[in-house]
């Protein structure tokens, strides 16, 4: 009796913690010194509600002051949109994609690259300034990432690139029941979010419209089956326990008023 009773223990913990290699190995149809040259590009498309910075310089920095809007409130949004602070001129995109640069007026920044604003900026500024230097960031490039992962939460990304697996990484990578096979990827433009699934155990990952993340994207890593199975085993078990107590307390109400 004993016996089977340990046998019965065993198939139990294999069934809810076992995990097989191919659970949880990443990249696992890689050869050894395979080389693999991703065909994914990644430049960062300005959107309403990005905050932008934008700074001019010029061999003749009076001339190029008057583009240079300067505050002492961090994030605080000016009277012309602008968004000042820190010493450095920002500038919050509105709801038409629009900012509100000094003496060159009202730009769209939504749908352009950073090199494509600087281009644009630096054009309209040549009647006004000799050589302008032209300087573009974007301010609040930032990914979620939720689920099963060590350390879920939104990270702000300062260099404006990161992937798929580095998101993974500054979260803590995943927990061992994270489903690797089937992360998910939502993306929001324009008002509306797209669902893209990636699958970390295959070096196919590399080939993903999604390997770049853009800024805003969330990443979402699922539990697995025997994550699922626990979490049902201990909403069951958390009942019966409940129903075995309210039973009791019943009884004892009729023990009592007898």
């Amino acid at each position: 009796m004993r016996h089977r009773f340990l046998l019965l223990l065993l198939l139990l913990i294999s069934i809810f913690s076992c995990k097989t290699p191919t659970d949880v190995v990443y990249f696992q149809n890689s050869e050894n010194l395979e080389k693999i040259t991703s065909t994914n590009s990644f430049t960062p498309i300005f959107k309403v509600d990005d905050i932008v910075s934008i700074s001019i310089s010029a061999p003749d920095m009076d001339a190029a002051r008057p583009f240079n809007l300067m505050g002492t409130s961090i994030g605080a949004p000016g009277e012309n949109g602008e968004v000042v602070g820190g010493g450095e001129p920002t500038y919050l995109i509105d709801e038409e994609g629009n900012i509100d640069f000094p003496v060159l007026g009202r730009l769209k920044l939504a749908g352009l690259t950073r090199i494509e604003v600087k281009e644009l900026i630096k054009e309209k500024l040549k009647i006004y300034i000799n050589d302008p230097i032209v300087s573009v960031r974007l301010k609040n490039f930032k990914i979620t990432v939720i689920g099963e992962v060590s350390n879920p939460g939104s990270y702000t990304i300062p260099n404006e690139r990161v992937t798929v697996i580095e998101a993974l990484g500054m979260a803590g990578d995943m927990t061992i029941v994270g489903k690797r096979a089937n992360v998910m990827v939502i993306r929001e433009n324009q008002g509306e979010n797209t669902y893209h699934r990636v699958d970390l155990t295959s070096k196919s990952i590399f080939e993903s419209p999604v390997y770049y993340l853009a800024q805003n994207d969330v990443l979402y890593v699922e539990p697995n089956e025997s994550r699922v199975k626990q979490s049902k085993a201990r909403n069951n078990a958390l009942g019966i326990i409940i129903s075995v107590i309210g039973v009791a307390i019943s009884t004892i109400a009729l023990i009592t008023g007898l």
